[in-house]
């Protein structure tokens, strides 16, 4: 009876080890799924980059690079001064980073530490403004910075994508100033600081990996965005991503010179998230936690 039971017992244990096996191979084929489709498009813009122009327009094209030139980085270098629209987009995205923090950890702040009437009101409407489509605010926008007299200027761009980014960074910061106890402020001040030093010395160091979240987030938000940038600007001050359309005319698409524009345009990006990763990572991760 005893060596039945054993039996029985290590048959289940061999199926339940079986089965946890085939589970995490799905997972596996499932998570490389998901890599191989979203790192394509990289892959095969680096490729088309970094090989001959004719191989670019070739109608059987091939997934291996088939050779080397940086004659398209030459080229993407000198089309319709690159480095105008580039320190364009440098001014907006930084500026909407700045800007966008200061106030949205204000507002989080606000909201997460006062009790006011109306304050479930603004965190439903803060979610409820990140539910609206974009493209479709595209004509109101246009007409309300026409009536201001901030058409075709970068100011004005910065406005608009400050009212697109603020939301997610408020909500953001909301989460981590929520999941800060009061009582770590509070022994601050019975300790002689005010409420602004308690803030400044003991619940903003805290803060800071949320920031560095919201700040590269809003980063890539502007640095990439192109429905805006093309509406509200004129040719002569366009932003990077704008600028790559130069690439585009009657006589055809220059694809290899494109790509690499837009891998030059990547570089930031990149250069930016391997800075920051950790700190990024643990904000998502911690202002997501509770609140």
């Amino acid at each position: 009876m005893t060596s039945t039971s054993a039996i029985a017992t290590s048959g289940r244990g061999s199926q339940g080890r079986s089965g946890r096996r085939k589970s995490k191979a799905g997972w596996n084929l499932l998570g490389l799924l998901v890599f191989v489709t979203a790192g394509f498009p990289v892959y095969w813009m680096l490729n088309t980059a970094f090989k001959p122009a004719k191989d670019a327009i070739d109608p059987d094209p091939s997934l291996l690079p088939t050779g080397i030139t940086f004659s398209n980085f030459d080229r993407a270098l000198n089309i319709a001064d690159f480095w105008g629209p580039v320190g364009r987009s440098l001014i907006v995205s930084l500026s909407v980073v700045a800007i966008g923090v200061v106030i949205g950890l204000l507002a989080a702040l606000a909201i997460s530490r006062f009790a006011f009437r109306g304050r479930k009101i603004v965190i439903v409407g803060i979610l409820a403004v990140q539910m609206v489509p974009l493209v479709a605010m595209i004509i109101p926008v246009f007409l309300l910075l026409n009536d201001l007299g901030q058409y075709d200027r970068l100011s004005g761009l910065v406005l608009t994508y400050l009212t697109f980014i603020l939301p997610f960074t408020v909500w953001t910061l909301r989460g981590f100033i929520v999941n800060i106890p009061k009582e770590l402020e509070e022994a601050a001040m019975v300790d002689g600081c005010s409420r602004t030093t308690a803030f400044l010395r003991v619940v903003f160091p805290l803060l800071a990996p949320g920031m560095v979240a919201t700040s590269v987030y809003g980063f890539i938000q502007a640095w990439n965005e192109y429905l805006y940038a093309l509406m509200l600007l004129s040719q002569e001050n366009q932003t990077a991503t704008v600028w790559l359309g130069n690439f585009t005319t009657k006589h055809g698409t220059e694809y290899a010179p494109m790509m690499a524009g837009s891998t030059l345009m990547a570089v930031p990006i990149v250069v930016l998230f391997l800075l920051v990763q950790r700190k990024m990572a643990a904000g998502l991760t911690a202002g997501a936690v509770k609140g």
